[in-house]
């Protein structure tokens, strides 16, 4: 087995954890390649009688790995999907954050875990991923696809833009507000609940529209198949307005036109017997609990 290592930080309390994972999986016979820079912030943190010279490092992934560790929060996870893109290698995420809705596996729970993925039990679960595209078109758009939402927002202003909405060429409205975020099944407990929208299990095709304190006294969240194509027109007092997929963000002029749509590729995560996603949404969110009770 060949399993990629990346992570964004190296916290002094952490350390102890991301230690306990190499040595782990050097126990386990396990082909190690660590991104890097993470190598780097590895070898100049670790203790001193360890050495990690011995495991390999990478730039970009091939189709070699087998697996892909992401070490850290749910942000780090958005941040290695870079790194999988179309090439199908299953993600896990060890929590060494907070929160820590996708990266699922607590840091005390990593020999275990590193047992059972070596021993292959565990399941898939397939995630959808959204893609942009904008008209002019911008050369770098084939690397636009987020795993939890795409957002258009206001730039440089107190002041909302006009987002026109199409779904598959259909006028839909003209929202009045901050901003729109396209949230997929995934991306449903994140920024699009934090503004109002509906939380969306894993396996369900659609996607979540969720307007960012609209104006408009009836816009709300609308629900949409994940096949649908939207379109979308931005216009405001300033000149330029601001896209954010998952973790990177971009602006685009006026005049652009965005286009937000399903991949043609999924993402594999990687699930434990028993870390079902409504068990994640009790735990991590506290969902329905009533202090009273």
């Amino acid at each position: 087995m060949k399993v990629g290592i990346y992570g964004q930080f190296y916290h002094a309390n952490s350390g102890v954890y991301i230690e306990e994972l190499l040595n782990a999986l050097g126990e386990e016979n396990v082909e190690v390649a660590i991104e890097e820079e993470f190598f780097r912030l590895i070898d100049q943190n670790k203790s001193i009688e360890k050495d990690y010279h011995h495991f390999s490092t990478f730039r970009k992934l091939d189709s070699s790995f087998d697996l892909f560790l992401s070490v850290g929060g749910d942000g780090t996870i958005l941040k290695a999907v870079n790194y999988i893109y179309d090439l199908n290698i299953p993600i896990l995420g060890i929590n060494t954050g907070r929160l820590g809705f996708l990266a699922t596996v607590n840091k005390e729970e990593i020999r275990s875990t590193i047992s059972q993925l070596v021993k292959n039990q565990y399941s898939i679960s397939e995630r959808t991923l959204l893609c942009l595209s904008t008209e002019p078109e911008d050369d770098d758009c084939k690397r636009h696809f987020a795993l939890n939402e795409i957002a258009v927002s206001r730039k440089n202003t107190t002041s909302m833009i006009t987002i026109e909405t199409w779904l598959d060429d259909e006028y839909l409205t003209a929202y009045w507000a901050d901003g729109l975020i396209v949230s997929t099944p995934t991306g449903s407990t994140g920024y699009s609940l934090s503004c109002g929208g509906p939380v969306i299990t894993p396996a369900t095709k659609a996607l979540a529209i969720t307007p960012i304190a609209p104006h408009n006294l009836n816009a709300r969240p609308l629900i949409i198949t994940d096949n649908t194509k939207i379109r979308l027109k931005i216009s405001g007092r300033e000149e330029d307005y601001l896209v954010s997929m998952d973790s990177r963000i971009t602006s685009y002029k006026n005049n652009t036109t965005v286009t937000i749509q399903k991949a043609p590729f999924t993402l594999k995560m990687v699930e434990f017997t028993g870390d079902t996603f409504l068990k994640t949404l009790r735990k991590k969110l506290l969902w329905g609990e009533d202090k009273r009770n």
